[in-house]
């Protein structure tokens, strides 16, 4: 069964029974205080007191031999690294997901996002492995103010698990992680703290067309 939480994932993840899940694929707030141009922000994105106890919750509701991917804001890559390190995470490989523009510019010109893979254990590794350089396709950021396109999402999904399994994201925001996971014929665990992202990503799976998007 498939689920999608409004709350705290510090008070919702503690609920969740130990190594249930089969995979873990998150963007969490990037420590960055981001505000977009209509104004739209995203909820504890200032500090990191969230930051070790939310990866410790994860690393435990996540089934051993398995894996995590996540986003992360770089120029906060310390907090990141400790809290993972700290939950009991082992690094085992970096995803850049390059677009064909520039998001911002100012020493350089940004054209990519970027995930750390994460294991739990020891993983099998996958027969076609995901390639490190995912093609980014802007997705408009209509649901959300840093949206990820299904497109790179789904790859991760597909290469780290088999349909009836289940995803989790403890930071869902517009539900993106999860409307990938359904389109897979996968189990989804979703929470998601901000009231407006919640009820857009209950919209989305909703939806009869969400195969479409």
């Amino acid at each position: 069964m498939s689920y999608l939480m409004h709350g705290d994932c510090l008070d919702v993840l503690p609920e969740i029974p130990d190594a249930i899940v089969d995979f873990v694929l998150t963007d969490p707030p990037y420590l960055v205080n981001y505000h977009g141009r209509s104004g739209r922000s995203i909820a504890n994105d200032v500090h990191a007191d969230w930051l070790a106890p939310a990866f410790a919750e994860t690393y435990r509701v996540l089934k051993n031999d398995a894996l995590c991917a996540s986003f992360y804001g770089w120029t906060r890559t310390d907090l990141f690294f400790d809290a993972w390190k700290r939950a009991g995470f082992r690094i085992v490989g970096h995803i850049v997901f390059a677009k064909p523009y520039a998001s911002k510019a100012r020493f350089v010109k940004y054209q990519h996002e970027s995930a750390y893979l994460l294991a739990k254990g020891s993983p099998a590794v996958p027969m076609l492995p995901v390639r490190d350089v995912i093609p980014w396709k802007y997705s408009g950021n209509r649901h959300h103010p840093t949206e990820k396109p299904l497109g790179c999402l789904r790859p991760l999904i597909e290469a780290f698990t088999q349909p009836g399994e289940v995803v989790l994201d403890p930071f869902a925001g517009s539900g993106s992680t999860c409307v990938a996971a359904q389109q897979l014929d996968r189990r989804y665990i979703g929470i998601e703290l901000d009231a407006t992202w919640y009820a857009t990503a209950q919209a989305r799976l909703n939806r009869c067309d969400v195969i479409a998007e």
